[in-house]
C-alpha cells in the first residue's frame, strides 16, 4: 500500500523516533509499504517519521545508484550498490570517519529541493534487520550517505538542518511553500499547513 508522505514542517520530522521490538504491531506490512511508498516517489531511502511514523526504522535500495549510462564509466563511490536493498531497525551509528565531502542531497519530504550536504565517507552502524537479526556493519561512499540521510530522519534532523544560515534564509519561502503544499509534485503527500484547514 502507498502510504502518503509527511511534507517539511511536520512536527513528526522533527521529533526523534522511539526504538521499537520484536512485537510491534504490523511490522512486516509496515516494511513492505515504506518499500512500495519509496519506490513509487522514485527514491532511494525511506524512514519511519516520513510517513508519520515516529520510531527508529528506515528502509533502503541504493541500486539506482549503481546504474551505468552507455559510455559512462562506473562510479567508484557506487561499487556493491547493484543489489543493496536493506532495513534499518532500531540503527545506532557507532562511528563516522574519513574527510568530509559534499554531494547534493534530496528528500522526498522536500521535493524539488536538492543541496550539498557535508558528510564523512565511511560509517560503522549496528542494527536490527527485518527478520531481528542483529549486526554491525560499515558502509562506505553513496551507501554511506544514504544511511546517514535516513539515520538523521529517526534522530529528527533533515538535511536542510546541516546548511548554512544564509543557504536557509534563501531556502525559506521555497520551504514554506512545501508546508503549505504549494509545489509541484508525483506521488501522495501530506501537507502540515493543509491539515490545519490554512491553504
Amino acid at each position: 500500500m502507498i502510504l502518503p508522505i509527511v511534507a517539511y514542517g511536520s512536527p513528526v520530522l522533527k521529533k526523534e523516533g522511539e526504538e521499537i521490538d520484536e512485537n510491534y504491531e504490523g511490522l512486516n506490512e509496515l516494511i513492505e509499504n515504506m518499500f512500495e511508498t519509496m519506490y513509487e516517489a522514485n527514491g532511494v531511502g525511506l524512514a519511519a517519521p516520513q510517513i508519520d511514523k515516529s520510531i527508529r526504522l528506515f528502509v533502503v535500495d541504493a541500486s539506482p545508484f549503481a546504474e551505468v549510462e552507455e559510455g559512462e564509466e562506473p562510479d567508484p563511490m557506487a561499487e556493491g550498490l547493484e543489489d543493496f536493498k536493506k532495513v534499518f531497525i532500531n540503527p545506532i551509528i557507532e562511528e563516522e570517519e574519513g574527510e568530509e565531502w559534499p554531494f547534493a542531497e534530496g528528500c522526498l519530504s522536500i521535493p524539488n529541493i536538492r543541496e550539498e550536504v557535508m558528510r564523512k565517507p565511511k560509517i560503522k552502524i549496528s542494527y536490527y534487520d527485518e527478520n531481528w537479526n542483529y549486526h554491525e556493519d560499515e558502509f562506505a561512499g553513496y551507501a554511506a550517505r544514504i544511511i546517514q540521510h535516513e539515520y538523521d530522519h529517526v534522530d529528527g534532523i533533515l538535511f536542510t538542518d546541516h546548511l548554512s544560515p544564509l543557504k536557509k534564509r534563501l531556502l525559506k519561502k521555497k520551504l514554506t511553500n512545501i508546508s503549505k503544499g504549494d509545489c509541484e509534485v508525483k506521488y501522495r503527500m501530506k501537507f502540515p499547513a493543509q491539515k490545519r484547514g490554512k491553504r
